[in-house]
């Protein structure tokens, strides 16, 4: 049986500066990465310094 995880996804514009901050939750990595990169998508943010991290503060997804 699977069991939901909650992710954070931060960005940040080019001056440090937080733009958003979101939570969720997902069964896999694998699948709150997608989340992550649809959420990022939807808001523009795909280009700005982002990262989303799993429950354990591995590091899903990093951009500069």
């Amino acid at each position: 049986m699977s069991y939901l995880r909650t992710y954070k996804l931060t960005a940040y514009d080019k001056t440090g500066k937080l733009i958003t901050e979101e939570t969720f939750t997902a069964e896999t990595d694998e699948l709150a990465k997608e989340q992550g990169h649809a959420l990022l998508e939807e808001k523009n943010l795909l280009e700005q310094t982002h990262r989303l991290a799993s429950p354990a503060g591995k590091l899903l997804l990093f951009h500069v």
